[in-house]
């Protein structure tokens, strides 16, 4: 192997990978870059030979993205075409099919609703969709919210009379037409009323009207207002006069930017750390109607031109048809095959433009303007979530004099009723977020009464012993600590109570071979009891540590008390059920998992308690029977 073929991490290359390399055509395709089987990258060339070998090439200068995907590649594929748009094409396909790690790939920042029409149906639905689906249906938008959804929905129902239920439509069996119809809001296709055709010339203005294209629709609406005033009809002209205010109310949500009435998409990119934000503003009949921002994870070294390539190339697809122009920020370095290939995909001609002077460039400036503000945004929210949680984590390690980042912290509460059914809550955080599923719950079985001491001691033992145990184990498959349900010990633990609780988890922990840092929150000052230390700790109220410790105290305490509350209303149950002839542990067991509390179980019929699993239906009547009578002598009628 020659030194222009060695890898990046300097590790022998395979024989069937070398031979792949030696032997690449010169021909245009596409190529899939592959790590234990998974494809991880999908590109396209002009040449795959000159293309594909320049990974390969230790010379060449790789970004750090780039770099880190050589490392791992270990096989790739080739797929032959005829010509470079072909090749855009299948690429395109390929990345929005395999979605691969290190492709730039779109995915919605935000969840924005949209408008569908699926013109597939005969008598198609005009209705709100929370998410775009590659359904074929055409899909309008997207809005800043449901309720602007709404109000063109309801603007656009009141011009043009569509179907607003979902019944199946069976010409063989035709239903009663409903209000709607009896109002003129529908032509009631349901009962055969409206041909396919005439509805689907109404489908078509709605198309153009949630496209933009106001203005016909405005001049009909006038003129009909202004017949029906003439022939002395005023309710029907009223009524046109209501569907003019409300297409106007619509149109004046929507600013005005060109006289031109020209439908354009504006698309600008803009690097944010590891990542690339795009804005995507929608222009019809010269009016913004909408705009969406994407963020394209880790493509923030990638070149601008390149990005919004990859962006045009999957976005637009069938559901989503280009306009006629497309202003771009930047110029992608295969501008003509774009165009070209966007034409021939939508069969009509789309303009892709980069502006340099003009209203166009002022558009795609108020583009760029609005990803320096969300930026702004990102950094301002980054910067605060820092504070809330690595920045507080290093405060606590400052205020504590912790040997380290308290990464992961646990909180322990125990919680009892006059010393019965007392249970323990462990709750977590890393880096200084709560780990909901790191959460565990201990029922305490070696103490009786109310002992707050001995019963930490114990669940301290046992959550220690277990991690012990575990960690070794993996230790020795040579696994990663973290990865256990016990074995990723606490950097921090923090016990909800005072110097009494702190010193019997202390003792605990000690007796299992471990120094743990560990730290007692009393409520009623917030001071911090430190092992060994006489005099509390008092950090300021508005400390980011004290914050920390305490959100996992009352984490801690609102976990405990939740699972007391749920044995406590199974204990009931319980006791309740006792001595009902055919009711033994294992019937009780049955019931008491079928309906978790005594009101749903009062609440059910005899038929339902016998929907319990083993619960045969006079068992379960006896159980219905027993509870209600003995309600009955408890509170008598007057």
């Amino acid at each position: 192997m020659t030194e222009s073929r060695k890898p990046w991490n300097g590790a022998r290359m395979s024989p069937d990978l070398e031979f792949k390399i030696a032997n690449l055509p010169d021909s245009p395709g596409c190529y899939l870059m592959k790590s234990g089987g998974e494809i991880i990258y999908v590109g396209k060339a002009v040449n795959l030979k000159n293309r594909v070998s320049q990974y390969f090439h230790y010379s060449a200068q790789h970004t750090p993205k780039v770099r880190a995907m050589v490392e791992k590649i270990d096989d790739f594929d080739i797929i032959l075409v005829d010509g470079e748009m072909e090749a855009f094409a299948l690429e395109c396909n390929l990345i929005k099919l395999h979605m691969p790690h290190y492709n730039i790939l779109l995915k919605d920042d935000k969840a924005y609703p949209y408008i569908r029409v699926n013109l597939a149906e005969d008598f198609p639905l005009v209705d709100l969709a929370r998410r775009q689906e590659k359904d074929g249906a055409k899909y309008f938008g997207p809005y800043q919210g449901s309720t602007v959804v709404r109000e063109v929905l309801d603007a656009a129902r009141m011009v043009f009379p569509i179907r607003v239920c979902a019944h199946a439509i069976n010409p063989d069996k035709p239903r009663r037409p409903c209000v709607h119809h009896q109002v003129g809001q529908c032509p009631a296709p349901c009962a055969g009323l409206v041909s396919k055709e005439d509805y689907r010339k109404t489908i078509d203005g709605v198309i153009d009207f949630l496209n933009g294209r106001y203005a016909p629709v405005l001049a009909e609406l006038k003129d009909r207002m202004t017949e029906a005033s003439r022939e002395m009809n005023y309710e029907r002209a009223a009524l046109f006069r209501d569907r003019i205010r409300a297409v106007e109310a619509v149109m004046q949500k929507q600013k005005a930017i060109s006289t031109a009435q020209a439908d354009q998409d504006i698309i600008a990119v803009l690097p944010h750390e590891a990542d690339a934000l795009v804005q995507l503003m929608f222009v019809r009949s010269g009016r913004m109607i909408g705009s969406e921002r994407f963020t394209l994870e880790g493509a923030g070294d990638e070149p601008p031109g390149e990005i919004l390539t990859q962006f045009m190339l999957q976005y637009y697809g069938p559901e989503i048809t280009p306009p006629r122009e497309i202003l771009l920020s930047h110029t992608p370095p295969e501008h003509d095959v774009i165009e070209q290939l966007l034409t021939e995909q939508h069969g009509a001609r789309t303009y892709i433009l980069t502006p340099r002077r003009g209203e166009k460039l002022k558009l795609v400036g108020m583009a760029v303007k609005n990803l320096k503000d969300e930026a702004r945004k990102l950094d301002r929210r980054n910067a605060n979530s820092h504070a809330r949680t690595i920045g507080a984590l290093e405060a606590l390690q400052a205020a504590l004099g912790l040997p380290g980042l308290p990464r992961r912290i646990e909180g322990y509460d125990i919680s009892n009723t006059q010393g019965a059914l007392s249970v323990a809550s462990e709750v977590v955080m890393v880096d200084g977020v709560s780990a909901n599923r790191e959460y565990r719950r201990y029922r305490i079985k070696t103490v009786e009464g109310a002992n707050d001491f001995a019963s930490m001691y114990e669940v301290i033992t046992r959550r220690l012993s277990h991690g012990l145990d575990e960690l070794e184990a993996r230790r020795a498959q040579g696994l990663d600590p973290e990865g256990g349900k016990f074995s990723w010990l606490p950097d921090l633990i923090l016990v909800d109570g005072g110097r009494g609780q702190l010193a019997a988890a202390r003792e605990a922990m000690l007796a299992q071979g471990l120094n743990i840092p560990m730290i007692g929150l009393a409520k009623r000052i917030e001071e911090i009891v430190l092992p060994d230390e006489e005099e509390s700790l008092l950090l300021d109220r508005h400390s980011p540590a004290l914050h920390v410790l305490q959100r996992v105290r009352d984490e801690s305490h609102r976990f405990a008390i939740i699972h007391h509350r749920a044995l406590r209303g199974r204990a009931s149950i319980a006791s309740r059920l006792d001595g009902i002839p055919g009711v033994g542990e294992k019937r009780k067991k049955a019931i008491l998992r079928h309906f978790k509390t005594v009101e749903a179980l009062k609440a059910a019929t005899a038929e339902e308690i016998a929907q319990a699993p083993g619960v045969p239906e006079k068992v379960a009547e006896a159980v219905w029977r027993f509870l209600h009578e003995a309600d009955a002598a408890a509170h008598p009628e007057p």
